[in-house]
Parts: C-alpha cells; sequence; structure tokens
C-alpha cells in the first residue's frame, strides 16, 4: 500500500490520537497523564483549557490541583471563567507522594469528570462549562510528564462509562521492538485482558496477532491483511473467519487491540469498539504460553 493511496475514511469512534513521550510542557488535549513529580514538589496543575493563549488567559472547564506544601497534602478542583475563579472544591487525602511515580485517568462522561489516582477512583467533578469547548491541555509546577496518553472506555461492558480496561503504557523506552513475543507461563484464564498499542508504519504489509501453546500449535490468531485491507480470525488449520468492522490499520495511525479472556473464547475491541469473539475452550486457553507479535507497526505497549 503506497503512501498516497486513497483511503476510505475511518468513523470519528475509532480514530485515536497517539501517546505523546515526554512531552514539553504545556502539552494540548485530553487523556491520561503519568508523570513523576520533582523531588522536593509544593505542587502541580492539570487544567483542561478553552483556548491556549496566555492574554489573556483562557476560560479553564476543569482545574485539577494536588498542593504538597499543606501539612495534610490535598487535590484543589474548580473552574475558571472570565478571568473568575469560581468556588473551589477541595478534596483531601490525595495518594500522591514526593517523589514517586504516579498515574492519574480523567474519565469524562456527559455529565461529570471522574479521576483515579494510581487505579483506584478519587474524585468526581460536575461540569461549570460546555465540555465541548474544551481543546487544550496544560500542564504546570512541579512535575515531570513522561507520558500523555489518549484511552477509551471499557468496550467490553454494553452502555458502561467506566475507566479504560487493561494497562496504560507506561515504558521505559517509548517503543518496543518488532517481532515482539512474549511469555504466558499460565495461560489465560477469565477476566485477563491483553492489551496492544502501537502506530502503523508509512507503507504497511500486515500485522499479525497469535497466540501459541506449548507445542507450537497457534489455535488462535488475529491478522490484518493491507492488501485487501481486512481483518479476519485465522483457525490452527488455516481457516479465515473475516471481521465485520472498518479497516482500522491505517498509515500513521495509532490503533489499539484488547482480547479479553472469558469462558468459551476471546472478545475482541479495536479503538475503543466491540467486534465480537472468537470461541476457544476453557482447557485451549489454559496451556496458551506465547503470545506473538509481528508485522509494519512500532509498538507502544503490550500488556496482559
Amino acid at each position: 500500500m503506497s503512501a498516497d493511496e486513497h483511503l476510505d475514511p475511518i468513523p470519528d469512534s475509532f480514530i485515536l490520537q497517539p501517546p505523546a513521550f515526554h512531552p514539553i510542557l504545556c502539552g494540548s488535549l485530553t487523556g491520561r497523564t503519568s508523570q513523576k513529580p520533582h523531588h522536593t514538589p509544593t505542587r502541580f496543575q492539570v487544567d483542561f483549557q478553552c483556548g491556549c493563549c496566555l492574554h489573556p488567559r483562557p476560560d479553564i472547564a476543569f482545574h485539577f490541583n494536588p498542593r504538597f506544601y499543606t501539612v495534610k497534602p490535598h487535590v484543589i478542583c474548580n473552574t475558571l471563567q472570565g478571568g473568575l475563579w469560581q468556588k473551589e472544591v477541595r478534596w483531601p487525602g490525595v495518594a500522591l507522594q514526593r517523589g514517586a511515580s504516579f498515574l492519574i485517568l480523567f474519565l469524562f462522561e456527559n455529565e461529570e469528570v471522574k479521576v483515579s489516582v494510581n487505579g483506584q477512583h478519587f474524585l468526581h467533578y460536575r461540569y461549570r462549562l460546555p465540555l465541548s469547548r474544551v481543546d487544550t491541555l496544560g500542564i504546570f509546577g512541579d512535575i515531570l510528564v513522561k507520558a500523555v496518553g489518549f484511552l477509551n472506555t471499557n468496550p467490553f461492558v454494553e452502555g458502561s462509562r467506566e475507566y479504560p480496561v487493561g494497562y496504560p503504557f507506561l515504558l521505559s523506552s517509548p517503543r518496543l521492538e518488532v517481532p515482539c513475543s512474549r511469555t504466558l507461563p499460565r495461560g489465560l484464564w477469565p477476566g485477563q485482558v491483553i492489551v496492544v498499542r502501537g502506530l502503523v508504519l508509512q507503507e504497511p504489509k500486515d500485522f499479525t496477532l497469535s497466540l501459541r501453546d506449548g507445542a507450537t500449535h497457534v489455535p488462535v490468531t488475529l491478522r490484518a491483511s493491507f492488501t485487501d485491507r481486512t481483518l479476519a480470525w485465522v483457525s490452527s488449520w488455516g481457516r479465515k473467519k473475516l471481521i465485520s468492522a472498518p479497516f482500522l490499520f491505517y498509515p500513521q495511525r495509532f490503533f489499539e487491540v484488547l482480547l479479553l479472556c472469558q469462558e468459551g473464547g476471546l472478545k475482541l475491541a479495536l479503538n475503543g469498539q466491540g467486534l465480537g469473539a472468537t470461541s476457544l475452550d476453557q482447557k485451549a486457553l489454559e496451556q496458551l504460553r506465547e503470545l506473538r507479535i509481528s508485522g509494519s507497526v512500532h509498538l507502544y505497549c503490550v500488556h496482559y
């Protein structure tokens, strides 16, 4: 596939913004921040802003401000409109420590934003300005930003607005080697999630995710073909079962593959959209010993 070949547009719901590693402050747009404070921090803030100019100061729909200089560290949440702060909300007991790495997730719902810290729900804040006005993410203060990511809510629970499933891409290096192989010492069990996130190369040829057992059989293969632009499950004897979905593996675009293990097989989600399942009995799932990924991609996260 050439770089200038015409491609059918992907529905907006399938498009993901790629992560930013070690960004220069301040960054842009919403998502997940993973940061490490300085050794002696006093405060930092994450602002979801309505614009990025410095003068006049833009409105801030959601101001998230952990403060460490008091006896009891806490978080202040507020909204700035027309240059004036509104009534602040104080949340005590923030699970952040000086000099320690941490992970913050911002989940934007219809009426409010929810925030989790290190995997635990911490607070919620009702919107005072329309969320549609937010177009800039500002990060300021005593903090070192390792990564800013943009994740979907849990695609496996219909109608829910839950925090993202699986493990975010916190890496010592922004990219992993391809082909990539990971050992599954205990196989797979119900409730386990395989997370694969990456970026398609400029001139892609293929993408393959396979699960192998101890006898090197390959009972589960997910394959994207850039020749005919199809996505399919491939059985151990080579039979293809096409997956009905927009072909999201576009050159220079970020992608997310989630596989949820359940009794009777694996559920698939691509870029936050559930796309059905493939059948596999529990014994076969428990006997899987290797996850292997290859193809024309850069990998940012492989987790299970």
